[in-house]
């Protein structure tokens, strides 16, 4: 049994203090926090009905409420203890000058896979839950000066691998508390969706944006690799690893992508988004977008355990059937059940590449002379990792990239590219869209934190790997719910570097459809209080 420690008793004595009076204010206002979006804040900064003092007490508020009393999603780590004191900064520029920049006083959540210097990154272990790095990663640095404020570092999957760590145990899934938040992104998707936080980041090696956005009734974007800098983030597979926003909507993902996107010499790979990130992609969001859009639709399960005689597949296929009709609807050119050879095989072909992430760990350990542990065996060896994460890693250490392997993982890599871009091509296509996941979340299993092997079924139906392995974009956004009350996500993928169109294709979606709802286990504060 894991247990999240205490809030420092400072930062507990004041939540004690702003739990009712913060949340009576905001509810004696015009503005409201449950599903606030960044525009309605700064509209409410704006007019003086609301500081970045009271924003920043809501979201406190509420976390202690939520996560970390009951139902205890376990999403937040670790809250910036100077969250408090940056708001009032942020208070006295807005009474100067006006706001900060396009993210003043947006209060962030991140997952703790992404360092900052002035709080813990765990990575979800035990083994590194005192190490404060001596930097920001860059997107931390970026988000900072566009004027947001970090307020807290959330739970994930030990070292970038499902919902389960040895630092803090098990996230849920704020829908259904019983079923996992999918992974690796957890902590981030059950903060978003439950208005822990205003915005949050997710990294994405194989689908651990879009996963935990998909299953959370959230907007989640995977960026073309290149776009937005790695510098700062411990790394599982580089050629595949990225980072990017987790969002009630699309025009806040748009807004975040904005500030995070861009070249960073501290990333070269980054150097190949030069000229090609767009001046703002927020600012050409547009419902009407997917009027004469054409638009393919991937219906073959690109996970081999899919089971469509199932009545959970047949509920997210009703939905995902809904969705096409709905795309139509909205002036898109549909083209039905586009075939793209191998597709069936791009599962497998992710979880091939074993060869990157030992070194790729020992070189990112190696730049921190305070880091507790300097190599992945080290950490393997600690004992201390999750059996089911330890089963996963075992088969990491010792493997290369100067293996044959690898050159046929990266051959069948581009061999898939070119079939997709062939597809693509012969039918005029600007996207395609499928199902995120082809089946809602599993139940948690009982012995996940103890077994190396326990049946939960976690993944089932997987769709996500198909973005990584082609090196694309892809975004997810809120499909609807199936007849048990679990979110859908429908995905879109395109072109490199079309994150522009995609994010324009998910707003009119979003706008025409209103398929978010947040979840009914935690409802607003009233009084302090949740409702009776």
């Amino acid at each position: 049994m894991h247990h999240k420690p205490s809030l420092p008793v400072p930062l507990r004595s004041l939540l004690y203090v702003f739990v009712f009076w913060s949340a009576v204010s905001l509810e004696a206002q015009d503005f409201q926090l449950g599903e606030a979006t960044i525009g309605e804040a700064h509209e409410a900064f704006a007019s003086g009905d609301l500081t970045c003092r009271q924003l920043v007490e809501g979201y406190l508020a509420r976390i202690e409420a939520y996560d970390k009393i009951g139902p205890a999603f376990n999403a937040i780590q670790t809250i910036n203890p100077r969250a408090l004191e940056e708001a009032d900064g942020l208070d006295r520029a807005f009474a100067a000058s006006g706001p900060v920049g396009p993210l003043h006083c947006v209060p962030v959540l991140l997952k703790d896979q992404v360092e900052t210097r002035d709080m813990p990154t765990t990575y979800g272990s035990a083994l590194f839950a005192d190490f404060v790095p001596t930097r920001d990663a860059t997107i931390v640095v970026r988000m900072k000066e566009a004027g947001a404020i970090i307020l807290a570092k959330t739970n994930m999957g030990e070292f970038a691998s499902r919902y389960v760590g040895s630092a803090y145990g098990v996230i849920r899934n704020t829908y259904d508390t019983r079923r996992n938040p999918s992974g690796s992104s957890g902590g981030t998707g059950s903060g978003v969706a439950a208005n822990l936080g205003m915005v949050g980041i997710g990294e994405d090696t194989g689908g651990s944006v879009r996963g935990p956005a998909a299953v959370q009734n959230l907007v989640g974007l995977r960026p073309t690799v290149p776009l937005v800098s790695r510098y700062g983030m411990m790394p599982a597979n580089p050629t595949t690893d990225t980072m990017g926003p987790m969002t009630r909507t699309v025009t806040d993902a748009a807004i975040l992508l904005d500030v995070i996107a861009g070249y960073d010499p501290n990333d070269p790979v980054t150097a190949y988004s030069f000229r090609r990130v767009q001046n703002s992609y927020a600012s050409n969001l547009d419902p009407e977008a997917l009027e004469g859009a054409r638009i393919g639709v991937i219906r073959d399960p690109m996970d081999p355990n899919t089971d469509p005689a199932s009545a959970d597949y047949q509920s997210v296929r009703a939905l995902i059937d809904r969705a096409i009709d709905e795309l139509t609807r909205l002036g898109a050119e549909v083209i039905d059940s586009v075939t793209i050879s191998g597709v069936e095989t791009v599962n497998a072909l992710l979880a091939s590449n074993t060869f990157e992430t030992e070194q790729a760990t020992d070189d990112y350990l190696g730049e921190h002379a305070g880091a507790p542990f300097k190599t992945l065996k080290s950490i393997l060896l600690s004992g201390t990792v999750t059996p089911w994460r330890a089963a996963g890693m075992a088969g990491l250490i010792g493997r290369t990239t100067d293996e044959a392997g690898y050159a046929q993982y990266l051959v069948s890599r581009a061999k898939l590219r070119t079939s997709f871009m062939k597809a693509m091509a012969e039918l005029n296509l600007d996207a395609v869209v499928y199902a995120t996941f082809d089946h809602p979340p599993s139940l948690i299993a009982l012995d996940a934190e103890t077994n190396p092997s326990p049946e939960d079924h976690y993944g089932l139906g997987d769709n996500r790997a198909l973005s990584p392995v082609l090196g694309f974009p892809a975004l997810t956004v809120p499909a609807g719910f199936t007849p048990q009350g679990l979110p859908v996500g429908l995905e879109f993928l395109g072109r490199a570097f079309t994150e522009e169109m995609l994010l324009r294709f998910g707003y009119a979606y979003e706008q025409a459809t209103g398929h978010r709802s947040p979840p009914s286990t935690a409802p607003p504060l009233m009084g302090g209080r949740r409702p009776q």
